[in-house]
């Protein structure tokens, strides 16, 4: 059987295993979409944001891109913000990267790798604005790491001085902007105390 084929298979197992233990699920789902959360995390196939966090459809808005960027000129990423700030009154913005994340370990290299570095170049300033904290980090790995947190941090502060976090906070929302990242080896979140 083809991936595709798969695809439409493994739906129609999952929905009805969801039927099974909720004939009103779907029903519910269509008729509401009111999350408190949403998530900012990376394209990696491996950080599924509701799955790592338990949390059912409907829960958890969420935008995903190489390596959780943030940046003010990428419309996408706003009108994202702005449709979970303005209409969906979320309360929590989450920007979730991941130890071992493939953008930030191509953005330490210096080869090149094609049209992604210019998407990339927005990790290498992350880099540069804390130059002197990771070339005090000798082990390789370490840097790595530390450089998919300062990623989290500076993205997260990106999500704040968007025009419509500002205004939102300025109007008074009850709106709170965290940074966590995910270790891929256990499954587990840390939380950066960003918030």
């Amino acid at each position: 059987m083809d991936m595709i084929s798969t695809i439409f298979e493994n739906n129609k197992k999952w929905s009805k295993k969801v039927n099974s233990a909720d004939p009103e699920f779907f029903e519910k789902l269509s008729k509401r979409q009111k999350p408190e959360i949403l998530w900012i995390g990376c394209a990696d196939s491996r950080v599924p944001a509701n799955q790592i966090v338990d949390l059912p459809p409907g829960d958890v808005f969420v935008h995903r891109n190489i390596a959780n960027v943030i940046v003010h000129t990428d419309l996408n990423a706003l009108s994202v913000i702005q449709y979970a700030v303005e209409v969906l009154k979320v309360k929590h913005i989450i920007v979730c990267g991941h130890y071992g994340c493939g953008g930030i370990k191509a953005s330490m290299e210096t080869s090149k790798h094609g049209l992604i570095d210019n998407w990339l170049r927005h990790i290498k300033d992350v880099s540069r604005f804390h130059e002197t904290e990771l070339a005090a980090l000798q082990d390789q790995e370490q840097k790595f790491d530390r450089l998919c947190e300062l990623n989290v941090i500076e993205q997260a502060r990106n999500v704040l001085n968007t025009t419509t976090v500002i205004n939102a906070l300025d109007n008074g929302a009850d709106l709170k902007i965290h940074g966590f990242i995910y270790n891929i080896k256990d499954g587990l979140l840390k939380d950066l105390q960003i918030d």
